[in-house]
């Protein structure tokens, strides 16, 4: 009887592991999409949460444009030092946090010239909920 009902978990606990995840898609397939594609969606997602006019579209669709750029490199630049498991040193962190700081004071300063006082607002807004997603995974 205590065999039986070892072998009765045992396979439960087998088949409840085989189970397919139905949680979040994988990176992988919800990266199907262009850069292009993504950055036209991400322009179109800020037109409708901000309220954009033509104008505004043009410049922030540069500005996606510019970043998506810059992330496919960073990516690419992260790949690369991942094989070499080198350990940053200070001086180095440093440098990498401080560039990272300062493009960030210039997007503002970009988005401040592009976007009216309330749009700037509600962007600061979804900006800070968005970081403050990220630091709760």
């Amino acid at each position: 009887m205590k065999k039986l009902f070892i072998a009765a978990l045992l396979i439960v606990g087998m088949t409840s592991f085989a189970q397919e995840r139905k949680g979040r898609p994988e990176r992988s397939e919800m990266e199907q999409l262009t850069p292009e594609q993504r950055n036209q969606l991400h322009l179109k997602k800020m037109t409708l949460e901000l309220d954009l006019n033509a104008s505004q579209q043009k410049e922030m669709s540069k500005i996606i444009a510019e970043q998506s750029t810059k992330k496919e490199a960073r990516m690419a630049e992260r790949k690369a030092n991942k094989d070499s498991v080198k350990k940053l040193t200070s001086d180095e962190l440093f440098a990498k946090k401080s560039k990272m700081l300062d493009e960030q004071i210039v997007m503002k300063e970009r988005m401040k010239k592009i976007l009216t006082p309330e749009q700037y607002k509600k962007w600061d807004e979804m900006k800070a909920k968005r970081h403050h997603g990220m630091k709760k995974e």
